[in-house]
């Protein structure tokens, strides 16, 4: 599959862009929906391909999707518990939610494992671990994962590292376990508190989440409910830098600014002319930008999901910038792109690279390795003289909702 996305670089942006909702949430929350015993209303759901992925495989499990602009009425009354052997899976790391949710609900799954973007060693044994503190029983054979017990019992659990998706996991096959389950050291991020308060609405009874430890009461049932998805906190973050790469003013609206607060902080000090609001941020044209080291931490440290994105402005920054990964220690696919369009970055040992900044980029045929990279790209491309094309840009389109059009209404010649 390659789908290109083709960039005249040199235009500056100004207008207004309004975020979508969170990717990170809603591929959590779509698989959640499937211990429903009743339908549920989904608001603001992101028009992108990992969406439309899991609809396909909550079809195949005989669940019900009416698609109403960006609302989605999900049904599974019908549901039936098949197993999840399709290549969908394959291609889709958040197909793992779909473990904890049909675990609890049914206390049995089977499915293949994971896929999703090629960002190094990113093992789900935590969340198996998590798995078998309930009660469950593992076994893994020929790339089919099969997780079954005969009942799920609440107990306490220490994730040794701060996993979103063991954290989420682990809540939803909790949800559904005799008594009380209690999660240590568990992600903070807001997209674990946004399917926490969801499942609440539902009925399920979860505190603590966006703390480092959340408590779970097994329920029996879980009802339908109504719900908005809180705005990608990812994307504001990518349109944040773009405008800084490129804005006379940008106004970049349905954003919580607390969620992006150590990006915010780090692009003031480069010296990004910016301004928030109680749900948006304008950002200025800015005289000089200047270098600036990142580390990636959990929430609500530096986000990983922007670091590839931030590398493509201290591309162009002055001075020398480095870079410090700490959750996917290979993440530097789009180092060597970025090369291509005449960047000096070096990709250093032990998740780390040395950006020296340049005074231009030149446009190139470059490839998008993973979502992130791409988006990296994509801004790299709205400052290069002369024509970017991105090949594999589907790999954009599984997290960013229009986003061609979206930067096209900013004024970007790009198509």
């Amino acid at each position: 599959m390659n789908e290109a996305i083709r960039i005249r670089g040199g235009k500056p942006l100004n207008g207004e862009v309004r975020i979508s909702s969170s990717k990170n949430a809603a591929v959590a929350i779509l698989p959640a929906v499937v211990m429903a015993s009743e339908i549920v209303k989904l608001y603001d759901v992101p028009n992108i391909e990992d969406i439309k992925a899991l609809i396909k495989l909550l079809s195949k499990l005989g669940v019900g999707v009416v698609e109403n602009g960006d609302s989605l009425v999900i049904d599974p009354t019908s549901i039936a518990n098949v197993d999840l052997v399709d290549e969908t899976v394959g291609r889709l790391r958040a197909s793992y939610y779909f473990m904890g949710a049909l675990l609890g609900r049914f206390k049995h799954v089977r499915m293949l494992m994971p896929g999703g973007c090629n960002l190094g060693p990113r093992p789900i044994d935590l969340h198996l671990k998590g798995f078998e503190k309930l009660g469950a029983s593992i076994v893994i054979k020929e790339g089919i994962i099969d997780i079954s017990a005969k009942e799920l019992v609440g107990n306490d659990i220490y994730l040794d590292i701060a996993s979103v998706g063991a954290t989420i996991n682990i809540m939803l096959a909790a949800t559904f376990a005799k008594g009380r389950t209690v999660i240590q050291n568990a992600a903070k991020e807001p997209e674990i508190i946004d399917l926490s308060s969801m499942l609440n609405k539902m009925g399920a009874k979860v505190r603590g989440a966006g703390t480092s430890e959340i408590t779970i009461d097994g329920v029996s049932r879980l009802k339908g409910c109504l719900h908005d998805i809180i705005p990608d906190r990812i994307e504001a973050g990518t349109y944040i830098i773009a405008a800084a790469m490129m804005g006379e003013h940008v106004r970049i609206n349905n954003v919580i600014p607390q969620h992006i607060e150590s990006l915010l902080l780090k692009l003031e000090e480069m010296g990004v002319d910016l301004e928030t609001g109680s749900d948006f941020v304008d950002v200025y044209s800015s005289k000089t930008i200047r270098a600036v080291d990142i580390k990636t931490q959990p929430f609500p440290g530096f986000a990983t999901d922007l670091q590839q994105p931030l590398t493509a402005l201290m591309a162009i920054a002055k001075g020398d910038s480095k870079v410090t990964e700490t959750i996917y220690s290979e993440r530097f696919k789009h180092c060597h792109e970025l090369n291509k369009m005449g960047a000096d970055i070096k990709v250093l040992p032990a998740g780390k690279s040395l950006i020296h900044g340049v005074e231009s980029l030149k446009g190139s045929e470059v490839t998008a390795t993973d979502l992130r990279c791409g988006a990296a790209l994509v801004i790299a491309g709205l400052a290069a003289e002369g024509e970017t094309i991105i090949h594999d840009a589907y790999h954009i389109y599984r997290g960013y909702d229009s986003i061609v059009n979206k930067l096209r209404a900013l004024g970007a010649d790009i198509d």
